[in-house]
């Protein structure tokens, strides 16, 4: 019996991030698309941004994924265009960065409020203050920000909106 399209999203769902393991890469909306071949399926993948360094390891966690579910001929195509944004994130996805103590991106990639100096409120993940001030403009990683929450004290990392 082939796959299906359905069963092989599923099965992308056991495909973590290599720099945040809560997330899987459908939470993440790097998979952009699932398309059914002979023998197999093409799946057609986003980066984070252009030099992230989890992608070779993403595609190959999802040869091995797919691999172990009976697909036989596995093809992943990265594609840059549209670039990645963080609008693609799940809901689920967002919420399991909260619960794992990283802040989710706050608003859409669309809000520009900051180009008129306005700073972004980002809601701490420990005690769901609005209190916060950023420390560093970069992170654990690239696609972090770290903050300080001024109620808790608890440092913590907000997933930046791009």
């Amino acid at each position: 019996m082939a796959a299906t399209v359905k069963q092989i999203w599923d099965w992308l769902e056991e495909v973590s991030d290599p720099e945040i393991p809560v997330l899987t890469v459908t939470d993440l909306g790097v998979v952009r698309d699932v398309d059914l071949i002979e023998d197999g399926a093409l799946i057609t993948i986003t980066p984070t941004y252009s030099g992230c360094p989890a992608m070779n390891e993403i595609e190959e966690n999802i040869r091995v994924v797919l691999s172990e579910k009976g697909i036989q001929n596995i093809k992943v195509k990265t594609v840059l265009s549209p670039a990645w944004t963080t609008d693609w994130m799940t809901e689920k996805g967002k919420e399991k960065l909260r619960e794992f103590g990283i802040a989710p991106p706050e608003g859409s990639s669309s809000d520009k409020s900051v180009l008129f100096g306005k700073a972004k409120q980002v809601t701490c993940p420990h005690c769901k203050s609005t209190e916060t001030e950023m420390i560093s403009q970069f992170g654990s990683t690239a696609c972090k920000s770290l903050y300080k929450c001024t109620s808790c004290l608890e440092p913590f990392d907000y997933f930046k909106c791009i």
